[in-house]
């Protein structure tokens, strides 16, 4: 255990809902996080984290490095809701109550002594259960650049909590307002993903990149009938159209009737009807998220904002903030915004708050995270293994700038590059260390990655890494965006024109817009020139920027295309092993894992062979 308290050591938990993460921090700094989906290739694995908590405890120390545990929220008060919810929907909630019951009656209420189980004697003795959207504000404000800041949550539910505002200072946040169950944009967003046809806590970005291709026509029958949107960012939904309070559906009958057709079946063509209806949700989402964080600013007497819950990882609706608010001085998004970053915040929350820990030293320079590369990394002989139990042909390049040059190389020739390297993500995106990479010039890049290599939908855009030096050369952004968080405009030098088809006819197709060259940068460049930015600097991740470096010089393109490193319906690749199989099984050219290098092209017929192979789940 630590000897000074200030630097006491926390172990935090998120678990048994979705998305269940550990993390490990010792005073301020963050030692380790990483979510369970990564270990246990389960995506959104909601069981308790016993692969990614014993990581982190690795990092530390072991067990007997940690001084107390801090899980994410708090099961007494989660079940007062449901309690509270099911007797006051009577007989309609018995459907749902069952399964509410075992959920918080089991192991949820008994946390403790899941962890003494893990952990032994410490966790009995130094438990502390920290409210879940206090758990996201810490996430949030404590690793962010700012001694001060407004704070936004915003997520589906958390105990009673659906958005919070709260003023961060120093080493305190003050809670300041709140909304309250069953009124949730995070549920309303939900119940719109679910109508279109996608997988609810999964496919709402799915739903954002949809968006797009629509015209808000619904947005004030949106705010007619289903939310009391106000001026001040409270709001009410009218809950006879949702389903989340009586089953196990995000929608009812009364909903399709309002929205004048039935939810779409996930294999069914998506029509014009469902392009508006996600183009009207995300406007509704956008302003309710801006006269949300107005308010909070007012409220902290802040021009900083930070932002966390799953509904923060909205980066459509973050990134208009940073046009639409000209107060706003600096913006920190959290980049486990969702369930994930609970274990962070919470830990983090602890050692402030019961521990004296200080703020880290990068206030009002840059962030702690890290550059969020806070999960584990593998050692040359680990790799090389892999490699070779795999019957790969491979090569090593010890020289980083040999490295650097072959794989720039084969990207500015048109190779599509699975980079694996350094410490693995946390959070939801791939920010280099376990990436697929390609050139943005490439004309058919989106169409042959989505199809030949993640196996989904062909209209799905790709978001671009740019070097931060040349980010605003490119992009209308005006503000950094390291963790991917921040949708910006494409700048008018770089766009080409588009012929819109006309969707309503019922024959025209979304291929006829994506097959037009959108811009220089075809293969980042959504059908509205938007793209979801991360801007590429030497201090959070030097070596991705150093071979991105050598792309530029080599193309004059300071601008890669950046997507994860997995396939349709799997967790981003963990290990050497998970990042092997991926690379076999799809239409990845290169391997790039540490420093060494596979070419497809290379394989034995026998390894060729098993490319398309692959199962996957839907997402």
């Amino acid at each position: 255990m630590s000897n000074a308290a200030s630097d006491a050591t926390i172990l935090g938990i998120s678990a048994l809902y979705h998305d269940s993460a550990a993390a490990v921090v010792r005073g301020s700094e963050i030692l380790a996080a990483a979510q369970e989906e990564r270990f246990s290739r389960r995506k959104h694995d909601p069981r308790f984290p016993t692969n990614a908590m014993q990581y982190c405890l690795e990092v530390a120390g072991g067990s007997g490095a940690i001084d107390a545990v801090a899980f994410y929220e708090d099961p007494v008060l989660s079940l007062d809701r449901v309690l509270k919810s099911s007797i006051e929907m009577g007989p309609a909630a018995e459907t749902i109550w069952p399964g509410a019951a075992i959920s918080q009656l089991g192991r949820k209420i008994n946390v403790v002594g899941e962890l003494t189980r893990d952990l032994g004697p410490v966790a009995a003795e130094n438990v502390f259960f920290v409210d879940h959207h206090m758990s996201h504000a810490a996430s949030a404000f404590y690793p962010s650049p700012f001694d001060q800041a407004a704070i936004v949550t915003v997520d589906g539910v958390g105990e009673w909590a659906s958005t919070t505002i709260a003023r961060g200072d120093g080493g305190d946040i003050t809670p300041l307002a709140e909304v309250r169950f069953p009124h949730s944009l995070g549920l309303l967003f939900s119940a719109f993903t679910y109508y279109c046809g996608f997988r609810v806590n999964s496919g709402e970005y799915k739903l954002m990149g949809l968006a797009p291709y629509g015209e808000p026509r619904h947005v004030q029958m949106i705010l007619d009938r289903l939310i009391d949107l106000r001026e001040d960012g409270s709001f009410r939904l009218n809950t006879e159209f949702f389903g989340y309070l009586t089953s196990d559906v995000a929608t009812n009958p009364a909903f399709e009737q309002l929205m004048q057709g039935p939810r779409r079946s996930p294999e069914d063509r998506i029509t014009a009807h469902y392009m508006d209806i996600a183009a009207s949700a995300q406007a509704v989402i956008d302003e309710a998220m801006l006269r949300i964080a107005r308010r909070a600013m007012a409220l902290a007497d802040s021009r900083n904002l930070c932002l966390a819950g799953g509904v923060a990882l909205n980066c459509v609706a973050t990134g208009r903030l940073l046009k639409a608010l000209p107060q706003l001085q600096g913006i920190w998004v959290q980049p486990a915004a969702g369930d994930a970053g609970g274990a962070l915040g919470a830990a983090l929350q602890v050692a402030h708050s019961q521990f004296g820990a200080q703020r880290h030293p990068g206030i009002g320079r840059i962030d702690a995270q890290n550059g969020s590369l806070l999960g584990p990394e593998f050692a040359p002989s680990e790799i090389e293994a892999a490699l070779s139990g795999a019957g790969l042909v491979w090569h090593h390049h010890p020289d980083p700038a040999e490295h650097d040059e072959i794989i720039a190389n084969a990207l500015a020739g048109g190779l599509i590059v699975g980079r694996f390297d350094g410490r693995m993500e946390y959070g939801p995106r791939s920010l280099g260390n376990r990436s697929i990479l390609a050139d943005p010039r490439r004309a058919d890049g989106q169409r042959h990655i989505n199809l030949r290599i993640k196996f989904r939908e062909s209209w799905r855009p790709f978001a671009p890494i740019v070097l931060a030096e040349q980010a605003d050369e490119y992009f209308d952004l005006g503000h950094e965006s390291p963790y991917m968080l921040l949708v910006g405009q494409l700048r008018e030098q770089h766009r080409r024109p588009v012929e819109w088809p006309d969707f309503r006819n019922g024959s025209a197709s979304m291929n006829e817009l994506l097959d037009q060259q959108r811009s220089s940068l075809p293969a980042i460049t959504h059908v509205d020139y938007s793209a979801r930015v991360q801007t590429l600097d030497s201090e959070r991740n030097p070596a991705m920027h150093r071979l991105q470096s050598r792309f530029f010089a080599l193309t004059g393109c300071p601008v890669l295309v950046n997507t994860s490193f997995n396939v349709r319906g799997e967790p981003i690749v963990c290990s050497p092993s998970d990042a092997i199989r991926c690379f076999i099984n799809t239409g990845i050219d290169v391997l790039a894992i540490g420093s060494y290098v596979a070419f497809k092209i290379e394989q034995t017929a026998a390894v060729r062979a098993q490319e398309g192979k692959m199962e996957f789940e839907d997402d």
